[in-house]
């Protein structure tokens, strides 16, 4: 009776990463868009509520400084195209978070989405922005 009313919880916090989308990667040169939900941002959106600049960096700097970050795991890394996802310590979410860099102009796009949900509460802003500062404090 124990174990079983232990394994709940754990079985509600497995379920909290939801399946890796097929639609991540580069398309058509770029990054993919973020759903109408207000849990994504994008450096190529060009709606107010889901747009973030770029970041002003190397693919290399980029991957150096998530790879600082809590809960990050790199997934996979192309010539210019780096795929990483975070999850949340207390509860397991998992947010996919993609990378493409634009070297002729010394940038690298961004897209930052939760997996599930409606809202992330500016989780998916704040990580971009948190790893805007480590890439300039280097």
């Amino acid at each position: 009776m124990k174990w079983s009313l232990m394994m709940i919880p754990l079985l509600t916090l497995l379920g909290c990463a939801g399946e890796r989308p097929a639609s991540l990667g580069i398309t058509a040169g770029q990054l993919g868009t973020c759903p109408d939900s207000p849990n994504c941002v994008s450096s190529i959106e060009t709606r107010e509520s889901h747009s973030i600049a770029p970041l002003n960096a190397s693919l290399a700097q980029v991957r150096t400084a998530v790879t600082a970050m809590p809960g990050a795991q790199i997934i996979s890394e192309q010539d210019q195209y780096l795929y990483a996802e975070f999850t949340s310590k207390l509860m397991g979410f998992v947010d996919d978070v993609e990378f493409m860099a634009d070297p002729a102009a010394g940038l690298v796009h961004v897209r930052s989405a939760s997996r599930l949900g409606l809202s992330d509460l500016g989780v998916n802003r704040d990580r971009i922005e948190t790893l805007r500062s480590a890439l300039s404090a280097r």
